[in-house]
């Protein structure tokens, strides 16, 4: 990922005579045998673009299945290069401002890329509320003082009077910080409120269209291919699949692990949270299987 000085990113055109022509990539290139991914890229980078590179920080691992291939996408910052970027080799190149990049078309593997950069490592899933409707708000808002940006509101046990007035009352709070909030399971109180929808697995396979209208996020929980294919197929904005370590409140059972959800990553090229037992912390391992970030309710919610 390589940024101008005014923070522009720079997308290159796949030629004619190549997989997946005339889509829009992230500069790079294949790592050739006992070559370290940092060489690599500043080797591709030099023959591609005619820059000299310096490699930073990793951004996101992606591994994706194609029908003829495997592969893993492996995203690394540009700290400073030196040169004029230009396409050695019959390329058309872009500078694109990063809210404008979802608007190119890309292969799959670029996607969840796209993703990372522009959207909330960290998806809150908010306890059940107690007797006090107030500790809970005050929970939602230290959660959202601490920098959450992306909300799931879980009101399965509260009675429906209750959970519609906690449900305005918390949108109001999302909103007056920016964050995305969705609702579990509940369509009626999703487009009542104008806000987005958090499907359960059960729901995602019972439906075949859109429940929400084009723009309001939608994502779903996945626990296998065959479901995160169903959210992709359906139009959801991301979705999120675990249970990656054992949790309290599913004992006895076991979590799937990283290599897990990693395989069950390259089915498709959604944006997907893991969960399950995680902590903020664990961000740079689960970007390193391909998550977009984290999804927790003990891990994220911030107690008196």
């Amino acid at each position: 990922m390589i940024r101008d000085a005014r923070g522009r990113v720079l997308l290159a055109r796949r030629t004619e005579g190549r997989d997946l022509a005339g889509l829009w990539e992230f500069p790079g290139g294949k790592r050739e045998p006992g070559e370290t991914p940092e060489a690599a890229l500043a080797r591709e980078l030099h023959e591609e673009l005619g820059i000299e590179a310096e490699v930073g920080a990793a951004v996101i691992r992606v591994p994706q299945a194609y029908p003829d291939k495997r592969l893993v996408l492996d995203v690394r910052e540009i700290r400073q290069w030196r040169g004029s970027a230009r396409g050695r080799e019959g390329q058309a190149l872009v500078w694109v401002p990063p809210h404008k990049l979802a608007s190119y078309a890309m292969p799959p593997a670029d996607r969840p890329v796209v993703a990372a950069l522009q959207q909330s490592e960290h998806y809150l899933v908010t306890p059940e509320p107690g007797e006090s409707d107030k500790a809970w708000l005050d929970g939602l808002s230290r959660s959202l003082a601490a920098g959450v940006r992306r909300v799931q509101l879980r009101l399965r046990t509260v009675a429906a009077d209750r959970a519609q007035r906690l449900a305005a009352a918390a949108v109001a709070r999302c909103r007056a910080v920016q964050a995305e909030v969705l609702v579990n399971g509940d369509v009626a109180m999703a487009n009542a409120l104008g806000v987005g929808l958090h499907l359960r697995a059960v729901q995602l396979r019972e439906l075949a269209e859109r429940p929400v209208p084009a723009g309001t996020p939608l994502a779903a929980s996945c626990h296998d291919a065959d479901e995160l294919l169903a959210a992709q197929a359906l139009g959801c904005d991301f979705a999120v699949v675990g249970s990656i370590k054992p949790t309290p409140s599913h004992p006895g059972v076991l979590g799937i692990g990283w290599e897990a959800f990693a395989a069950l990553r390259e089915s498709v090229s959604l944006p997907i949270y893991a969960i399950g037992g995680l902590v903020p912390d664990e961000l740079p391992e689960a970007r390193r299987y391909g998550a977009q970030g984290i999804a927790a309710i003990r891990g994220l919610w911030v107690a008196s």
